[in-house]
């Protein structure tokens, strides 16, 4: 299909970068796509699309990395990355007691909602 020159239609760096950046679209489509659905097995399969996406994106950033595609970001404080973890825990600690709430007074009689364990994160190779 192309020249066997080596030269490819753009350079393989652009192109890598190109992928990179729509993988990170997909993931953006995927999640809302997952946060929209009402069926259950529609929004797993999403759910299942998104890290499937995420794992893929995170090893074509690492390839990029590894071979000076792709500079990688300035470290961050770890005072300031839990400063951010523990305002949205106490966001969505929020969210859950509102959404108790709610159910208690719809009818739902305050039934406890899924909580995700705190250590989950822990066992994800993507989490920082």
């Amino acid at each position: 299909m192309y020249p066997q020159n080596n030269m490819s239609f753009m350079p393989e760096e652009d192109l890598l970068y190109t992928i990179l950046a729509d993988m990170k679209r997909t993931v953006r489509e995927y999640t809302t796509a997952t946060t929209e659905s009402n069926c259950p097995s529609v929004r797993q399969l999403f759910t299942d699309l998104t890290n499937d996406t995420l794992r893929l994106q995170g090893d074509l950033y690492r390839l990029m990395s590894q071979n000076n595609m792709y500079s990688t970001p300035s470290k961050a404080l770890r005072i300031d990355l839990d400063k951010q973890i523990q305002e949205a825990r106490k966001t969505q600690q929020e969210c859950q007691q509102f959404i108790q709430q709610k159910s208690f007074a719809a009818g739902g009689y305050g039934q406890p909602m899924h909580q995700q364990s705190q250590s989950s994160h822990q066992h994800n190779p993507y989490y920082m």
